[in-house]
């Protein structure tokens, strides 16, 4: 699948900006607040996070590899 550079972007800001500040904001605020599961969803997000990254990554070069043999 090919994605416009318009929507690689967006998917790069979220994977390298939103979801690890929103696993540092749950992090904080459930310490801040004693919540209940709050290491189980820290977890989860950075799991989310790595997978995303991964398949971007990975994307990312087999994009630039097509790139280059055409």
């Amino acid at each position: 699948m090919k994605l416009n550079n318009k929507t690689y972007d967006v998917i790069k800001w979220g994977v390298l900006t939103v979801l690890p500040a929103l696993s540092t904001l749950v992090g904080v605020l459930g310490q801040g607040y004693n919540w209940e599961g709050t290491d189980l969803a820290v977890l989860t997000l950075n799991a989310v996070t790595v997978f995303f990254g991964a398949v971007t990554g990975v994307s990312a070069v087999a994009y630039n590899r097509q790139e280059k043999e055409e």
